[in-house]
């Protein structure tokens, strides 16, 4: 891991940004307190996210979709509806 003050480190941003493609990761400090990383990309992290997350929601919606398999209110939605904000 490399430690660089932010001046320099926007001096030497290009040089920085290739190291960090190359895997290295580089602290960015102002006054010695870090302040952000730059860290290797991660090669389709967001969309293997993004799926994940589909696939969580896709499976709630399931679960959901069969809790509600031959319940039954016996009354109109909108009385429900009524009822609930008396």
């Amino acid at each position: 891991m490399i430690s660089i003050p932010v001046f320099e480190a926007k001096t030497r941003l290009s040089e920085l940004l290739q190291q960090a493609q190359q895997g290295e990761e580089i602290v960015i400090t102002r006054h010695g307190v870090p302040m952000a990383r730059l860290v290797p990309p991660v090669e389709g992290s967001r969309r293997a996210a993004a799926s994940s997350q589909a696939r969580r929601v896709e499976a709630a919606f399931d679960s959901l979709t069969d809790l509600r398999q031959g319940v039954s209110l016996d009354i109109p939605l909108a009385d429900a509806v009524r009822a609930g904000r008396d």
